[in-house]
């Protein structure tokens, strides 16, 4: 298993956030152990995220990666935010998720 985190050698609570997600990524959309999951937060320009989201990517030998993004900071995210989030994916669809409701509320 490959897992990707925002930085190298960063310790503390947003490695061990990382690492959460990537696992509940990896149970959700029962990813084979040839599957990379990278999880980043990165700086957001939308006001609806707040200053940060977490970018989710799966990637998977012979196909094109996957992305799905949560308008918060990998802290906040819970598993109901990120497993609607993936929902997209779930369907094998090549699309980015927001982690919206369709009403643009935060899920």
């Amino acid at each position: 298993m490959r897992l990707f985190m925002r930085r190298r050698g960063e310790a503390g609570p947003a490695r061990d956030a990382a690492r959460a997600l990537a696992d509940l990524v990896r149970d959700t959309l029962k990813l084979d152990a040839d599957a990379t999951v990278s999880v980043s937060e990165i700086s957001c320009g939308d006001p609806a995220c707040g200053g940060s989201e977490t970018v989710v990517l799966v990637m998977r030998p012979g196909t094109r990666t996957q992305a799905a993004k949560v308008l918060m900071p990998m802290g906040q995210v819970t598993p109901g935010a990120l497993v609607a989030a993936l929902k997209p994916l779930m369907a094998g669809e090549a699309a980015v998720s927001t982690g919206l409701s369709p009403h643009g509320e935060k899920v």
